[in-house]
């Protein structure tokens, strides 16, 4: 399992995936809103969603955690 946790602080501004997705490595899984940029967070693996820990809208702080994806 791999947990994807945040690098800066902001607001979620897309949330692109859910709870039993499939992804691929590469794919843009949640755009974060860091003074008044888009910070694109990408899948690190392929694999499925197993938990969804942010939704859109949320200020989050760097180091937490966003979603676990099973390989």
């Amino acid at each position: 399992m791999t947990k994807i946790e945040l690098e800066t602080g902001g607001t979620v501004w897309k949330l692109l995936t859910k709870k039993g997705d499939r992804v691929e490595e590469g794919d843009i899984l949640f755009i974060l809103e860091v003074m008044k940029m888009e910070v694109p967070y990408e899948a690190p693996i392929s694999g499925k969603i197993i938990a969804v820990h942010i939704a859109e809208g949320d200020f989050v702080e760097e180091d937490q955690l966003a979603l676990e994806i099973a390989d």
